[in-house]
């Protein structure tokens, strides 16, 4: 049996979608003459603290993969679990409405109709609300990751745009939980929602939980996600305002953006294309905690990385990367769809 691909990431995530809170805005960064040219002078050296606050970001994203690799070392060797049990998926953990949904999904006369029957579906924007989590796991799972937050264990943003909150994978639950809710009861679903997107054969995955609350994240700006599908599942606690709101497609545009909002629903989640543009209004009162899990499948992305919308300029990644393989050009030929073979 031939070994698996290494998973690598894409050279632009060194250079683009640098995200500048002050401006709400996501650059490209290759040097500072380019920037101004890109952005104008203005632009350039008055967000984020000027051009500081960009370049310090590239830098991170740099130093990234070894940074990363020391604190999922320090993590493992030093902290303390509140709930152990919760880094294992256990059947119990999850709802019993979910599990019929993915018995139906790897059932032999399983198709999009009758899934549909299962969710909540939101306009035309492929948007799908399901059960996924029982209250009692949601309960253990937030304190865990407030244990884990109160500890003195060195902690990693999720992402550029978030600031408070836990990348999985350090704190040691990629392949024990995340990896088999992708494989075992995910991908089932995704294959009937998303066929277009590789939903058969989602191979990878970056997954973090976020944290709002009055005094730290409130809200979160207009974006896409560096997914094929995204899963959102609100995990409490109690909370007020903080919707979610979704526009067009990324690839698909219109000229006036119609937006709809969405409520959050304790133990649910939402499915989504992570090209739909999206974001999340403030939150008025309370604290809310939401697992998000970025699913992607290779033979899509290996064709056009969806962050630069070039061919992928593959480099070393930790774990998943960025959920890209290295391909020959000879593996498979044009005319083959992998996931249509699911």
């Amino acid at each position: 049996m031939a070994a698996a691909r290494p998973f690598r990431a894409c050279s632009c995530f060194f250079s683009d979608n640098v995200f500048v809170r002050r401006c709400g805005l996501h650059v490209r960064y290759r040097h500072r003459e380019q920037l101004r040219g890109d952005y104008g002078t203005v632009t350039a050296e008055g967000c984020g603290g000027g051009r500081l606050g960009i370049e310090e970001e590239v830098q991170r994203r740099k130093q990234l993969i070894h940074q990363s690799a020391e604190r999922k070392a320090i993590i493992a060797s030093r902290y303390k679990r509140k709930h152990p049990e919760v880094y294992i998926l256990q059947d119990s953990f999850l709802a019993p409405e979910f599990l019929e949904i993915v018995s139906y999904c790897t059932s032999p006369d399983a198709h999009l109709d009758g899934l549909l029957r299962y969710t909540e579906s939101f306009s035309d924007k492929r948007i799908y609300r399901l059960p996924v989590f029982t209250e009692e796991f949601c309960r253990a799972f937030v304190e865990e990751l407030e244990n884990f937050e109160q500890s003195d264990m060195p902690k990693g943003r999720p992402n550029s745009m978030n600031n408070y909150g836990v990348l999985l994978n350090e704190i040691g639950m990629d392949e024990n939980f995340v990896t088999p809710l992708r494989e075992k009861y995910l991908r089932p679903i995704t294959a009937l929602l998303y066929p277009d997107l590789g939903g058969a054969c989602l191979d990878s995955h970056k997954a973090f939980v976020v944290k709002y609350t009055l005094h730290e994240d409130l809200d979160l700006s207009s974006h896409y996600d560096n997914a094929e599908v995204t899963l959102n599942v609100s995990l409490g606690k109690d909370f007020t305002e903080g919707n979610l709101y979704f526009g067009d497609f990324r690839q698909d545009p219109s000229p006036v953006p119609n937006y709809i909002e969405v409520e959050h629903v304790g133990t649910q989640g939402l499915l989504h294309r992570g090209g739909q543009i999206h974001g999340a209004l403030p939150i008025a009162s309370g604290e809310r905690w939401n697992l998000i899990v970025w699913m992607r499948a290779s033979t899509i992305r290996n064709r056009l990385c969806p962050m630069c919308n070039q061919k992928p300029e593959l480099v070393e990644a930790e774990g998943f990367g960025d959920g890209f393989t290295e391909t020959a050009e000879d593996d498979v030929p044009e005319t083959v769809d992998l996931c249509s073979l699911w």
